[in-house]
Parts: C-alpha cells; sequence; structure tokens
C-alpha cells in the first residue's frame, strides 16, 4: 500500500508493526470499510473506518455491480482520510441467503511404513477437497474441518504427530452461488481494489465479538443484518454449523411501512429509535405521530402497536433459529448460549424475547477491537461486527501465509543438497626415466677421451 502522499508504504506482511490490513462488508443496508494495523506487541488496533448506504445489493447479494462499486469506493475514501492510507487491497465479507453448509469426508493414503503425520499432509488432504464436483452455479468458500480418522482411529482434533498411513477428515465444505461470488469480486475490482480474499460474514462476526472461551464451550451466534440473519455454532473451539435465514432487519422495517402506511425512511427511524419485541400495558399511552405527505394528515401509532409489529416479525426469525438449533441437537451443546449481533440486535428486549423462544441463555455481543480515531464510542457498535471481524480475519489469513512461506523456504534449504567445489583434477604426469647416476671420475675420463679424438680427428681432415 501506499500513502496519499505518493510515498511507498508497508504492504499487508505479519509480523511487522506498520503492516495494514483492510476489510469491506458489503451489506445489504450498508458498506462499512475498516482499517487495521497491528502495534509492537501484536494488537490489532483500527485506525480508519467509512460507511455509506449500500446500493445494488438485495439480501446479501449483489445484483448491480456499478452501483455496489460506487458505494464501495466512497467508503473506502472515507476510511483513506481518518488514517492517510491507500487502500490497494482488502477482504471482503460474503453471506446471501444462498451459502449453503454441506457435511463431508475426504480421504488420503500413505504410502511409506511408519509416516509421522505433520501440517503438510493435513494441509494437502484439504486441498484435494476443493476438486470435488459441485452441483451447476456453487463456488467453495471455506472448507472447515471438524475431525479426524487415522487408521480407523476416530474423534481426534489434531493428528498432526499421529503414526498412520490412512488419514480421514470430517469436515464441513461452505459453498456459495457462483455468480453471487463473481459479482462481489467485479464489484471490488471495479472500484479499484484487489479481492485479498472472500470470508463468510458470520465467521467474521464471530472474531470480534466471540472470545476462545465461549468458541470451545459451546455458542451460537446470531447476526441480525438487514438482509439476512447469519448463524454460526461452535463447539471446542471448531465451527460446526453455518445457516442463512432470510428474514432481518429489513423485513421488519417493511412491516412496519406497510402496516402503518408510511415511508421506507420514516418506518427505519420507528423501529430505531422505539423498536421493542416486547408490549406492555404501559405502551398504549404512548402515540408517535409521524409527519404525513403534502396535503395528507399526519400518522398516529402507539407504542404498543409498533411493539406488536416486531415481536411479529423477530418471532418468527428466532422460531427458524430454534429450528436450526434443535434441528441436530446443537442446542444441547450451547453452554456459552446465544450470542446476538448485528442491526437487529440493538432492538429492545431482543435478548429477553430470545430465551423465552429457544430457551437457552442469551446476550447482546459488540465488537471488541482497539480503536485510535475519536470516533471509537460510536464505532464499538453491533453493527459494526463484521467489518472489525473481516480485519481481524484478515490479519490471521496473513500470519498463516507467512507461516506456510516460512515454512516451505526451510524446507527447500533443509532439501537441497550441499554444493561440494573439488579441486580439478591433475593429468597424471608420465613416470620419468631415472637417470644412470654417473660416477664423478668416470665422467671426466670419457670426456677426455672423447676429446682426443676429436683433435685428432680434425687434424687428419686438415
Amino acid at each position: 500500500m501506499e500513502n496519499l502522499h505518493g510515498q511507498t508504504g508497508t504492504s499487508p506482511v505479519n509480523n511487522n508493526m506498520d503492516n495494514v490490513v483492510v476489510g469491506i462488508d458489503v451489506g445489504t443496508t450498508k458498506i462499512a470499510v475498516f482499517i487495521g494495523k497491528k502495534d509492537a506487541e501484536g494488537k490489532v488496533k483500527i485506525i480508519g473506518m467509512g460507511k455509506t448506504p449500500s446500493v445494488g445489493v438485495q439480501h446479501g447479494e449483489v445484483k448491480v455491480i456499478t452501483k455496489t462499486a460506487e458505494s464501495i469506493k466512497i467508503a473506502v475514501e472515507q476510511a483513506e482520510k481518518k488514517c492517510n492510507i491507500k487502500v490497494t487491497e482488502a477482504y471482503i465479507g460474503i453471506a446471501g441467503h444462498n451459502i449453503k453448509n454441506t457435511p463431508q469426508r475426504g480421504t488420503k493414503i500413505i504410502k511409506e511404513d511408519d509416516h509421522i503425520i505433520t501440517q503438510e499432509d493435513i494441509d494437502a488432504l484439504l486441498e484435494e477437497q476443493r476438486n470435488i464436483v459441485l452441483p451447476p452455479g456453487d463456488s467453495i468458500i471455506d472448507i472447515v474441518p471438524q475431525d479426524y480418522i487415522i487408521d480407523g482411529e476416530t474423534g481426534i482434533i489434531d493428528p498432526v504427530g499421529y503414526i498412520g498411513k490412512v488419514i480421514e477428515c470430517n469436515y464441513n465444505l461452505i459453498s456459495g452461488d457462483e455468480t453471487n461470488v463473481h459479482n462481489i469480486s467485479r464489484s471490488v475490482a471495479l472500484a479499484g481494489y484487489k479481492v485479498k480474499g472472500l470470508i463468510l460474514e458470520p465467521i467474521a462476526s464471530s472474531e470480534s465479538v466471540l472470545d476462545a472461551n465461549e468458541k470451545t464451550a459451546g455458542v451460537c451466534l446470531v447476526d441480525i443484518g438487514g438482509g439476512t440473519t447469519d448463524m454460526a455454532i461452535f463447539q471446542e473451539g471448531i465451527l460446526r454449523h453455518t445457516a442463512v435465514i432470510q428474514l432481518a432487519g429489513n423485513s421488519i422495517t417493511n412491516d412496519i411501512k406497510d402496516t402503518c402506511r408510511i415511508m421506507q425512511n420514516q418506518a427505519e427511524a420507528l423501529k430505531t429509535h422505539y423498536g421493542d419485541c416486547l408490549q406492555t400495558e404501559k405502551q398504549q399511552m404512548t402515540v408517535i405521530q409521524i409527519p404525513g405527505l403534502k396535503g395528507h394528515e399526519n400518522r398516529e401509532v402507539t407504542l404498543y402497536m409498533l411493539s406488536g409489529i416486531i415481536k411479529a416479525r423477530v418471532q418468527m426469525i428466532l422460531q427458524q433459529v430454534d429450528y436450526e438449533l434443535k434441528n441436530d441437537s446443537y442446542d444441547k451443546m450451547l453452554i456459552a448460549g446465544i450470542v446476538l449481533t448485528g442491526g437487529g440486535s440493538k432492538l429492545q428486549h431482543i435478548a429477553q424475547y430470545t430465551e423465552f423462544i429457544t430457551g437457552i441463555t442469551t446476550r447482546v455481543g459488540e465488537p471488541d477491537c482497539v480503536w485510535l480515531s475519536d470516533s471509537a464510542a460510536d464505532c464499538a457498535d453491533p453493527i459494526y461486527s463484521t467489518g472489525i471481524g473481516l480485519v481481524l480475519k484478515g490479519f490471521e489469513a496473513e500470519e498463516k501465509a507467512l507461516a506456510n512461506k516460512t515454512q516451505g523456504e526451510k524446507k527447500t534449504v533443509e532439501e537441497e543438497p550441499a554444493v561440494v567445489t573439488e579441486e580439478p583434477k591433475k593429468k597424471p604426469e608420465k613416470p620419468k626415466k631415472p637417470k644412470t647416476p654417473k660416477s664423478p671420475s668416470q665422467g671426466g675420463f670419457m670426456d677426455a677421451v672423447g676429446k682426443f679424438f676429436a683433435k685428432v680427428l680434425n687434424e687428419s681432415v686438415e
């Protein structure tokens, strides 16, 4: 990334106090952008935030790419101005009513005897599952391991270090509509940014709202957004189940609008400021006047009537949540209960009403994060759980990618044979014939004789 002054900044690389990760929540009612960085102690801090109404998105799915791209760009530019950072890439949240959660099993055969299972074996097994044939129009979003079976031994959570020849994995295959995945990516690209990764929104929300103890004990996150209500169930720290309910905040707003015969924005304001899931006799005494259109009289709505409208729709949402929990007996494993988040969780008494419908203890969860801005109090809000969670999951993905890269480099160095430089071999010299040593006295006599005969020969010629 580079800053607004054109200087090159630090790109998102982990283990660096200056690294930056961006999360973009493409919601039905809003586009929310968050920019986070890690300090020297590894703590994630949010340094920039931008928000704008979402245009072109229906029930969590992008329908009009150009309009959604414009909304994304506006929100990103707002966030950039807060921290003087130029955004080039981001992690994007994905939801929608076509999200599916399918249990699958994968198998890997090890050829060597006494092989100790490594993380590379597990990664290879999961990577093979991406080749599974999906129904036409579906695309894989994530693969979530549940447990492993090593040579018939079941219930293994972490198989690394075991000895075995047959590794089996039970996993949840999370898939979504291929068109929606494509449209989200196209919208972000058209806005001028690179998609670093797609993250399922309820998983992102859980990262900012739930703690490790809750995920271990067993907890259900219910994110009531504008277009959909997303569920994520955790147990033993593992994502066990996800579900998407096609009723959410917009359904409540539409009910108020149609019943009271008022404008959409007026219905939204009524829900936001006076919305309650419980009806009381006292509410009948409070009357709200809603301005009529030009030439029309004001409309009057009692809080009792408003609460009745809201309660009916919230009941439908919670009954579907209860069905998902009881369908596979997940309700029996939720020691930490239900945690509500998202804009719909801000309705008065919704936690109490959820406990009444499901019989499970419930709380409302806000994102847990450190802010470096004056608007920290305004941003610690359940409606931002997904956006902040995208930043946290983005950092997690960066760390994993860096660890894999480091491990790969280390393995390459270990496996690469050492280079030995040998001196060039010299050609063997032919052995010289040893000279017969001459005796000094014998050598002098023979020389004298040779000279004498040479002299005689010369004199004769002359």
